[in-house]
């Protein structure tokens, strides 16, 4: 019998100041059997990071034709496909000929950046591909926040993010590996 996922839900609140976003998104994220709280962390990061009406979780592990997240035109055009951890080289590179954007959250520490020395000369060639490396001391932090039920707030400024909940902080520096042109 196979397991199933366990839900998880989260009110975030997101201050953006460098996008200039605000908003408050009630979410509901499954975290996949095999899903660390560290990757489902990362995923929750994503989305505040790329916020937007449109953009929603996806099947993500379950679903190998889809990402962790993506944001949909109504014209079901792929605008945004947003994948978290060390994918395969091929899934990003039929992620790039699939979506307008494609951002990559990186994440693993010494793993992550052993997979990126490999992967650095197939991926440059992607204008339209970000990477984006999470610190292994914020994927840490960000994991011990997760509770079945989770009030956030989360406050970017000058590519910096703020994540609390309750009387605990989370200081995140996003490192860019790669930006889109």
């Amino acid at each position: 019998m196979a397991l199933s996922s366990t839900i998880f839900k989260a009110n975030l609140q997101i201050s953006d100041m460098d996008r200039h976003y605000y908003a408050e998104h009630q979410l509901t994220l499954a975290r996949h059997p095999s899903e660390t709280d560290e990757r489902m962390m990362v995923r929750l990061l994503a989305f505040a990071l790329n916020a937007d009406e449109h953009l929603s979780f996806t099947k993500g592990l379950c679903d190998d034709e889809e990402p962790a997240l993506w944001q949909k035109s109504y014209s079901d055009e792929i605008e945004l496909w947003v994948d978290v951890g060390q994918p395969d080289e091929r899934r990003l590179r039929k992620a790039c000929s699939r979506a307008a954007q494609v951002s990559l959250y990186l994440y693993g520490g010494r793993t992550a950046e052993q997979w990126w020395q490999r992967n650095v000369n197939k991926l440059q060639r992607f204008s339209n591909l970000s990477v984006i490396e999470i610190p292994e001391t914020a994927c840490q932090e960000m994991a011990s926040l997760v509770q079945r039920s989770m009030q956030l707030q989360c406050t970017v400024q000058d590519g910096e993010l703020w994540l609390n909940c309750g009387d605990q902080t989370v200081n995140i520096t996003p490192i860019i590996v790669k930006s889109s042109d």
